[in-house]
């Protein structure tokens, strides 16, 4: 997850996709690179707009046993946003090792 929350309808069609996915009983991991961190910070208020609360869709994401959430530490920094300022707990990870990562899984879906 790339994309800046509440810009577009992407992140809660990907969110969708993800849910359903996993309704599958495929394991899924997320992982937050570049401005796709502020997905996950606390004390967003979307009400101005017409999308979709997001964060509220993350938490949904325990009911559906997605569990492998990680956020790469150079993006969280760059953007000054902290772990705990995130609304779920997730893995931090660095750069280096985001494409170990990636080859880890046998289907990746770019966002």
């Amino acid at each position: 997850m790339r994309q800046l929350p509440h810009v577009s309808s992407h992140v809660q069609e990907t969110l969708d996709q993800i849910l359903t996915t996993a309704a599958f009983d495929q394991s899924v991991s997320i992982l937050f690179l570049d401005d796709g961190v502020f997905q996950l910070k606390a004390g967003q208020n979307p009400d101005a707009m017409v999308l979709k609360n997001t964060a509220a869709m993350y938490l949904a994401l325990d009911i559906y046993d997605v569990k492998n959430l990680y956020v790469e530490a150079e993006s969280l920094s760059d953007r000054g946003l902290t772990e705990d300022q995130l609304i779920l707990p997730a893995r931090i990870i660095g750069r280096e090792r985001v494409n170990e990562l990636i080859r880890q899984h046998d289907v990746v879906i770019p966002d």
